[in-house]
């Protein structure tokens, strides 16, 4: 590496570390992380501060009883009031008496909603659930395993068996997930936990390209617009300022990358929560390292033809769409990492980071996947810094009207 370019590179880093913006953003982006991955998680299986009233509209007119029993039994607040309170909303009224009656009542905020169930449920197994709010799935979940519970056994009482023999049989088995690695070694762990690890991993790696791509970005828009470029320039190559741009942002990533992972230890630590796997980490590391200098070469190319500010936006914005892409993907990667459909999105070059961030910290690949995507991505990055470079060399020097494609395909053809 030439000096210059090294020279560059670190005088692009001291500018920025010591800037009021990267240093909030090093405070404030695990706060937004916290926000996003964590809380989702505690609000959802946070424990119900007084109880719920729910109406039942009961065809069978069988159910209530038995149903708020179960209910009393298996879901109690911390004050051992029952965390539902059921009203029995049929008696002495029509369907559509008892409908109406429930529509003003949770209108007025005097019930949460009530279940409809009809004097067919026991061969349709269809019950409807009208509510303010169809997105709480909490009493949605537990009304329905609790309904299904019921019928089940009043079925087979019907048949002469003991209720309370149907009730042990029938009583709901919790699984304990145990992960196994490649070794052979066991350890405990949760779906909660492994989705907080992906998506802790997921959103460093975006918010770590993105915050630094931009900065790339918009640093040479304002060089270009003060023309401060063509004095650096004139002491070195455009070749040396692209490589010492990526460079100096490099270490800057990297430097986020480590004040995260030892706060992720510290929270490790603090927690119990089995993060510190020493190959999670390592791998993390290498695809984060790769894959923003993959993104920097990305931005360098898209972004040096840029003139003005607005044009940097919407640049970005673009380049970030690809990053945000593996969020819609997260669900299919955590239930199959080893589907042929994860495997192929694997080898897109655009995707492999992050597609192989989360098979990592999920389901470890085999060696010779993560060495091939690794491959891949080096021999990716350096196609798109020699691309980067040749539109870099033309494009930093054009201003005025914005180049087309064609004109931008024509530089990357020239020697």
């Amino acid at each position: 590496m030439k000096s210059k370019a090294l020279q560059v590179a670190l005088w692009e880093f001291l500018e920025k570390v010591k800037s009021k913006a990267f240093i909030i953003s090093l405070v404030l982006m695990p706060v937004i992380i916290g926000v996003m991955a964590i809380l989702p998680a505690f609000f959802a299986s946070k424990a119900d501060d007084e109880s719920i009233r729910i109406g039942i509209i009961d065809g069978t007119q069988k159910l209530v009883q038995p149903l708020g029993e179960k209910l009393d039994r298996e879901f109690r607040l911390k004050n051992d009031q029952p965390n539902y309170i059921l009203r029995n909303m049929s008696i002495g009224k029509s369907l559509d008496e008892a409908r109406t009656e429930g529509a003003r009542l949770v209108a007025s905020d005097a019930l949460e909603g009530y279940f409809s169930i009809p004097a067919t449920v026991f061969d349709s197994g269809k019950v409807e659930y009208r509510t303010k709010n169809v997105g709480n799935f909490k009493v949605q979940e537990r009304f329905s395993r609790a309904i299904e519970q019921v019928i089940t056994e009043m079925r087979l009482s019907s048949r002469g068996l003991d209720a309370a023999l149907i009730r042990k049989l029938t009583a709901r088995v919790e699984i304990k997930p145990i992960k196994i690695s490649e070794k052979g070694e066991e350890s405990e762990s949760s779906l909660g936990e492994t989705f907080v690890k992906s998506y802790i991993g997921l959103l460093m790696l975006i918010f770590m390209v993105l915050t630094s791509g931009q900065l790339l970005v918009r640093s040479m828009v304002e060089e270009k617009s003060n023309r401060v470029i063509e004095v650096l320039l004139s002491s070195c190559t455009p070749r040396d300022m692209m490589i010492g741009k990526i460079l100096g942002l490099s270490g800057l990533g990297i430097l986020q990358m480590f004040v995260y992972a030892l706060m992720g230890i510290a929270l490790a630590l603090k927690t119990g929560m089995n993060l510190l796997q020493p190959e999670y980490f390592a791998f993390t590391l290498v695809y984060a390292i790769l894959g923003y200098v993959f993104y920097a070469a990305i931005f360098v190319a898209a972004g040096s033809p840029a003139t003005t500010e607005q044009e940097a936006q919407q640049i970005t914005a673009y380049i970030s769409m690809l990053m945000v892409a593996p969020f819609g993907l997260m669900l299919l990667v955590m239930q199959n990492p080893n589907s042929l459909i994860v495997k192929v999105l694997s080898y897109i070059p655009v995707l492999t980071p992050s597609i192989m961030v989360l098979r990592v910290s999920i389901q470890m690949p085999s060696m010779w996947e993560i060495l091939a995507t690794i491959a891949l991505m080096i021999v990716s990055t350096a196609a798109m810094m020699w691309i980067a470079g040749k539109i870099f060399r033309v494009a930093i020097l054009s201003y005025g009207k914005r180049p087309t494609l064609a004109e931008i395909f024509r530089w990357v053809r020239e020697k």
